[in-house]
C-alpha cells in the first residue's frame, strides 16, 4: 500500500540511501571505498580516447592494457600528473565510469553519491576546484576534498585527534606526501612531486644509457615491483628486460639486477629522504619526543618498494612502520571521513561553494 512505501520513498529521495564514496583518485591507481563494503574498485588511471571525436574507449584495466598497443586514431592518456587533474574532460569520464560502476554493484538503484576524495596538500585552489569540478560533473550529489596525508592518516588508524605527534609518509605514484599531525592539524607537511612514476622513469633512461635498450614505461614499472629495492638485499633478483635495441632497431632483452635497479633509483629515494629529513628538522622538540615512540608510519602503494623500511630506519633513527594495506589507507581514510562527517568535517578541504557546505 501507498501508506505503507511512503516514509521509504521519502527517505530515498532525500538521499537517505546515497553511498557513501572515499575516493583516491590517485596518478597511478584508482581505489573507490563504499561504505559497509570496503574497497570496490582498484584500477590503473587510465582513459582510452578517440583522438578525433573525444570518445571515452576503455578505462581502468582494460585502457591500460592497450598502452603503447593502440592503433593510430586511438590514444592512452593518464589525466592525472603529479596527483592532480591535466585534462578535466577525460578525468570526469573516468570518474563517471567508476561511480556508474559502483551504482552497478548496488541491490537497488541509488541517488547520487556523495563522494570525499584524497587531494595532494600541495595543491593550488585551482587544482582543488578542478578535482570538485570533475566529481560534480562525474554524478556526485556533494564533493568534499580531504588532503591525502590526513586520510592517509585516519585509513591507517593513527590517533590524530591526541595531542601528540604522530608522522605520515604516503608515497603514491605522482606525490610523496609528508606530514606531521598533532591534535587534528597538520603542524609540518611536505608534498613533493617525486613518487612512483618517478622511479620508472629512473629505471627506464638508466636501461636506455647503460644497455641502449630502449624499454615502455610498463616494463620500467613491472621491474620496480620484481625487483627495486631502497637497501641492499639478502638475496639480490633478477629480471629480463624486452625492449628496443637502439643501434640496431631490433627487438631485444638484456638481464637486470636488483643491484642495478637500486642505483638507478637511489637518486629519487635519497630525495624522498632529505625531504622526510627537512620535515623532521623544523618539528618542535616536544612532538620530536613523540615520534621516538609513535615512529613515522608509512602509507601508498610507492611505500611497498623493497627495503625502504630498514633505508629509512637507518637514515632517520626513528622507528618506521608499514600501515596495513599502504595502497588503499588514503580510500579507507576519506571513506571513514564521509561515514563520521560531523567528527571529521574541520579536515575538510574548504572551497568557497563545496566542502564548506555541510
Amino acid at each position: 500500500p501507498r501508506s505503507t512505501l511512503f516514509p521509504y520513498t521519502t527517505l530515498f529521495r532525500s538521499g537517505f540511501f546515497s553511498l557513501y564514496i572515499g575516493i583516491d583518485l590517485g596518478t597511478a591507481n584508482t581505489l573507490v571505498n563504499v561504505h559497509g563494503k570496503g574497497i570496490v574498485i582498484n584500477e590503473p588511471s587510465w582513459v582510452v580516447i578517440n583522438k578525433r571525436s573525444r570518445e571515452t574507449i576503455a578505462v581502468g584495466y582494460s585502457a591500460k592494457e592497450m598502452v603503447g598497443r593502440t592503433p593510430a586514431n586511438y590514444v592512452a592518456i593518464r589525466p592525472l600528473r603529479d596527483g592532480v587533474i591535466s585534462e578535466f574532460e577525460i578525468t570526469k569520464s573516468m570518474l563517471e565510469y567508476f561511480i556508474g560502476k559502483v551504482h552497478q554493484q548496488a541491490i537497488v538503484p541509488m541517488p547520487r553519491p556523495r563522494v570525499c576524495i584524497g587531494i595532494p596538500s600541495g595543491a593550488t585552489e585551482v587544482e582543488k576546484r578542478a578535482v570538485y569540478d570533475a566529481a560534480m560533473a562525474a554524478g556526485a550529489r556533494e564533493a568534499y576534498l580531504i588532503e591525502e596525508p590526513r586520510a592517509a592518516a585516519i585509513g591507517a588508524g593513527l590517533p590524530i585527534n591526541e595531542v601528540k605527534g604522530t608522522m605520515i609518509v604516503d608515497i603514491g605514484g605522482g606525490t610523496t606526501e609528508v606530514a606531521v599531525i598533532s591534535m587534528g592539524e597538520i603542524v609540518i607537511s611536505r608534498s613533493l612531486r617525486i613518487a612512483g612514476d618517478e622511479l620508472d622513469e629512473d629505471i627506464l633512461q638508466y636501461i636506455r644509457k647503460k644497455y641502449n635498450l630502449l624499454i615502455g614505461e610498463r616494463m620500467a614499472e613491472q621491474i620496480k615491483v620484481a625487483i627495486g629495492s631502497a637497501y641492499p638485499l639478502q638475496n639480490e633478483l633478477t629480471i629480463t628486460a624486452r625492449g628496443r635495441n637502439l643501434i640496431t632497431g631490433l627487438p631485444g632483452s638484456i638481464e637486470v639486477s636488483s643491484v642495478e635497479i637500486r642505483e638507478a633509483m637511489n637518486p629519487s629515494i635519497q630525495i624522498i629522504v632529505d625531504t622526510i629529513k627537512d620535515a623532521l628538522d623544523e618539528v618542535p622538540p616536544e612532538l620530536v619526543s613523540d615520534l621516538l615512540d609513535s615512529g613515522v608510519c608509512l602509507a601508498g602503494g610507492g611505500s611497498q618498494i623493497l627495503g625502504l623500511v630498514p633505508r629509512l630506519k637507518d637514515e632517520l633513527n626513528l622507528r618506521v612502520w608499514m600501515a596495513d594495506d599502504p595502497m588503499t589507507c588514503v580510500a579507507r581514510g576519506a571513506g571513514l571521513v564521509l561515514e563520521n562527517l560531523g567528527r571529521y568535517k574541520r579536515f575538510l578541504v574548504g572551497l568557497e561553494r563545496s566542502a564548506s557546505k555541510g
